[in-house]
């Protein structure tokens, strides 16, 4: 029977790990909070959380929030919970933030505002505590996994896509910008996938997901329960370390592989060439980024392909708010540089920065609320009106959020766990560089101890390369 959501009182401090008390009253229950809405249930030494609002695809709001954060902090500190699972009712994983409550209270003015920028603060907390999490922490992306869903899954050291995943961060549809750790995640992508993600709102689909490294392992969803029960079953000694609990896991999920259903990403070939040349960190701005998409447009050495890609994709960007494309550029940009704890700093500022900007509500009460065909008023409304001085504005340091996990293990540059999925394209190349094929190849499968899905990455890396 699942387990009621009830509180806990957190524990601060557990051993080595040092948890700072919040100076908000975040973490306390509410008078409105739904009681079902987030399910706990034990399975041996697997210890599972079930996002239960599928009649609202999951979407993530504060009373979700206040249970799993304390939930997490007493299984981090059991000696009987092994390894943690998140997943989602129905046929989303998470949807995203629950934000057209919050496009409601920006219209009641300053405390509205405020309250808006508390429920970013508390969503960002739970997500660092999840990306420094010392236990080994899965999550089932079976279903549509966007915005604050990405938050709950991104950082995890195992991110599991299925044939129903839908991933994609569609914040600049809305007047916002890609948040929950995106400013860490996205532009640590390769090449330039995580820029032309970020700012198209571009989805990616089943497969898809696990190419781009969104996901470390793709299995077919009819296999999840059996992958749970076989991790329910793993022993760890109590000498072994979180890298030797990560392997065992790692192998564990390989069981359950049963071969990829296409052996090349959507996004591959001479539009992923394109991605790479036209986002890339020397464009200097969106104007000129526009200007490169027209020049494929129009250029009779362009396939029907890329032209219809380009053609798309100056759309997709004239459709989008202006301000949450110019401050998603700039954040793409620098964002490569801040570590962990920082991104989620930064970003509570520039998240409430952007709760007091007409583009939240205009874009949310269009795009969600109203569900309207049209584009809407964007303030300003074109890419040329947005000023360098207003993105600026949205990077300025105002406030500390106090995050819960600041002792060992809270902070880092790269992710600690990113062995875990396919090899990286730099690593390919570095690896066929003076040798053959078949040796390079080898030592991979080896390296990745025949991982489904090194062969198929590598064969697009060297053909997409010969074709530069």
């Amino acid at each position: 029977m699942p387990l009621r959501a009830k509180m806990v009182t957190p524990a601060w401090r557990m051993g080595s790990r040092v948890y700072s008390t919040p100076t908000e009253d975040l973490l306390q229950p509410q008078p409105n909070d739904d009681p079902d809405d987030v399910q706990f249930t034990n399975n041996y030494g697997v210890r599972n959380i079930e996002l239960n609002r599928p009649k609202k695809l999951n979407s993530l709001d504060g009373s979700m929030a206040r249970k799993i954060i304390p939930r997490l902090q007493e299984w981090e500190k059991s000696e009987l919970a092994g390894v943690v699972i998140i997943k989602g009712a129905g046929r989303a994983f998470c949807a995203g933030g629950d934000v057209a409550a919050l496009a409601k209270w920006n219209q009641t003015g300053a405390e509205g505002q405020q309250k808006s920028s508390d429920y970013f603060g508390l969503e960002y907390k739970l997500d660092h505590l999840i990306a420094t999490y010392s236990k080994p922490y899965v999550a089932f992306m079976d279903g549509i996994t966007m915005g604050g869903g990405v938050g709950l899954s991104i950082h995890a050291p195992f991110r599991i896509a299925t044939e129903n995943t839908l991933f994609a961060m569609p914040e600049t549809t809305i007047g916002f910008f890609p948040d929950v750790g995106a400013s860490f995640f996205l532009p640590r992508m390769e090449g330039q996938l995580g820029t032309y993600l970020a700012l198209t709102s571009e989805q990616l689909k089943g497969v898809d997901a696990f190419y781009a490294g969104v996901a470390t392992h793709y299995i077919h969803s009819s296999t999840l329960g059996q992958l749970e029960s076989r991790l329910a079953e793993l022993q760890f000694p109590d000498h072994m370390n979180l890298q030797g609990r990560f392997k065992i896991i790692n192998s564990t999920i390989e069981e359950f592989s049963t071969g990829l259903p296409s052996d090349r990403a959507a996004l591959s070939g001479e539009i992923r060439n394109a991605i790479d040349r036209v986002f890339a960190v020397d464009q200097p701005n969106i104007q000129v980024i526009l200007s490169s998409l027209e020049q494929i447009k129009t250029s009779k050495k362009s396939s029907e392909a890329l032209q219809a890609w380009a053609a798309r994709t100056v759309d997709t960007l004239h459709t989008r708010s202006p301000t949450a494309v110019a401050v998603t550029l700039q954040q793409m940009r620098v964002g490569r540089e801040w570590s962990i704890a920082e991104t989620f700093q930064r970003e509570y500022d520039i998240a409430s920065h952007f709760m007091a900007h007409p583009d939240f509500v205009e874009g949310v009460t269009a795009r969600l609320i109203e569900r309207k065909k049209e584009r809407p008023n964007w303030q300003p409304n074109t890419l040329g009106q947005v000023k360098s001085s207003d993105v600026n504005k949205f990077f300025a340091r105002k406030t500390n959020l106090p995050l819960i996990n600041t002792g060992s293990g809270s902070d880092y540059k790269e992710y600690p766990h990113a062995w875990i999925g396919l090899p990286r394209e730099e690593e390919i190349l570095r690896t066929f560089a003076g040798t053959t094929e078949q040796e390079a190849m080898s030592e991979l499968l080896e390296r990745y101890e025949g991982k489904q899905g090194v062969r198929e990455k590598v064969a697009e890396v060297l053909e997409r390369r010969s074709m530069v």
